[in-house]
């Protein structure tokens, strides 16, 4: 049974920083692109970061380009979104979700496996 599992959510401050991690479990993902989505409440689930599977490529959202880094460790069949700067805005559910292409996508719908999300929660 495939899973992926997040930690690193909590509450920070305005400006602090957050380093969330998704360990994938069930198979390996080396050859698959994986990705940050979030959704805040009342609002639609919407991409935040996505990593190729060779690791060279990434996208980010305008909205946190400059200020979140998504990498992998497809040895320990993880991905990692690092987030600086952090703002009131950033406050949603973050998933982590992989697709079983290997190329770069931002819709939701293209993406094939899921983690049951962790809480960021940033106060001004």
């Amino acid at each position: 049974q495939v899973q992926l599992v997040e930690s690193g959510g909590g509450s920070a401050q305005t400006g602090a920083s957050l380093r969330l991690s998704c360990a994938a479990s069930g198979r390996t993902f080396s050859r698959n692109a994986m990705g940050w989505f979030r959704q805040a409440p009342g609002k639609e689930r919407e991409f935040v970061a996505v990593r190729s599977w060779t690791g060279s490529s990434a996208n980010y959202a305008d909205s946190v380009k400059g200020r979140f880094t998504i990498s992998r460790d497809s040895a320990k069949n993880t991905v990692y979104l690092q987030m600086n700067s952090l703002k009131p805005e950033d406050t949603a559910v973050y998933y982590c979700a992989a697709r079983e292409g290997a190329g770069i996508r931002v819709g939701v719908h293209e993406y094939d496996y899921w983690g049951q999300g962790t809480q960021v929660t940033v106060s001004s």
